[in-house]
């Protein structure tokens, strides 16, 4: 993974409940260099992974990985 977008403040807020603009860091983010930096919350997965004309649908080819600090945010750019 390249980067996080998620500071550790985003991750205190999320969970505490009162984060006023997660839309920011959630979702699919164009990055400048022609990339994407995705995030979800997915509390009880196993694995996540991204799947779409660009891998052939193919399972596993553009995995999430989870944060280490068990928020459930799997991210992935």
């Amino acid at each position: 993974m390249a980067m996080k977008m998620l500071t550790e403040q985003d991750i205190y807020l999320f969970r505490e409940g009162t984060h006023a603009a997660l839309y920011r860091q959630m979702g699919c983010h164009l990055l400048p260099d022609g990339g994407a930096h995705f995030a979800v919350w997915a509390p009880n997965a196993r694995e996540v992974s991204l799947v779409g004309d660009w891998n052939g649908w193919r399972r596993g080819a553009d995995a999430l990985h989870p944060r280490w600090d068990h928020s459930g945010i799997w991210e992935g750019t």
